[in-house]
């Protein structure tokens, strides 16, 4: 694989909280169009590897290349997307519509006082159709559902059209019974679009099926591959360390207390 074909390439990370080590020699690389789900347990380390990723913190060690350059020298960030817990905090009282959430999207593109054109009025629908929110338009963004609300925040991220969308825990505040429609909207964001997905999730078995590669993160990299190689693993009891069951297709995953 070329280097220029790699969005993000991970190389002997390591970081600390004071004495604590929350990374350990982590290597991880991400294809343009990939679908990855990064999987552990709390505590694992996931939230602190993508906002390393998002240059929210400082590199103790190791290396992080974006697009093929080198994180330090990074400055295009608008070609990267991010859509965190928005869902469980969000004030319900906020007085905007869904087509004003969306377009706010566009300020790091434009500028802060910079007038919208004709032509961002085009890239604000097309946002708001990609996720299938286009009937709630005017709608405001405090009477919609959690699962609804991250679509906004979705489109809202997804309207400076990047080219890599990072996503960290989205269905968290979403109802169990359209968490199977939320990721089945980013698989087609991925198939349909292109974009290039990193999803942090504690769903296992839900997405096994709609990912490209699954990233198994406890402080080390435990597993990374494609996500046909992850649906063969039957157990996952080393590395969570508890009996956990992984159940693919059914969109449930079972631990050893059998929640």
């Amino acid at each position: 694989m070329k280097q220029n074909e790699l969005i993000i390439k991970i190389n002997k990370l390591s970081y600390r909280y004071e004495k604590e080590n929350v990374l350990d020699n982590i290597d991880l690389t991400i294809p343009k169009g990939a679908f990855v789900a990064i999987v552990g347990p709390n505590g694992s380390g996931k939230s602190t590897l993508i906002k390393l990723i998002l240059g929210l913190l400082k590199l103790q060690k190791g290396a992080i290349s974006l697009f093929g350059e080198n994180i330090a020298n990074f400055k295009e960030w608008q070609r990267i997307g991010f859509v965190s817990q928005k869902a469980n905090s969000f004030n319900t009282g906020f007085p905007a519509s869904v087509y004003e959430v969306v377009a706010s999207g566009l300020t790091k593109k434009l500028g802060l006082f910079r007038f919208r054109k004709k032509e961002d009025h085009f890239l604000i629908l097309k946002a708001i159709e990609s996720v299938g929110l286009t009937p709630f338009l005017q709608r405001n963004i405090g009477e919609l559902s959690g699962g609804q609300q991250q679509r906004v925040f979705i489109a809202r991220a997804l309207v400076s059209d990047p080219e890599l969308l990072i996503l960290d825990e989205p269905t968290v505040g979403v109802d169990a019974e359209n968490v199977q429609s939320f990721y089945q909207m980013l698989e087609e964001l991925n198939k349909h679009l292109g974009i290039t997905l990193l999803l942090v999730t504690h769903d296992i078995g839900t997405i096994s099926d709609k990912v490209t590669h699954v990233a198994c993160l406890n402080k080390h990299l435990h597993f990374h591959g494609e996500a046909e190689e992850f649906e063969k693993m039957n157990s996952l009891s080393d590395f969570y360390g508890h009996d956990v069951q992984l159940l693919t297709h059914d969109h449930h995953y079972v631990g050893g207390n059998g929640q």
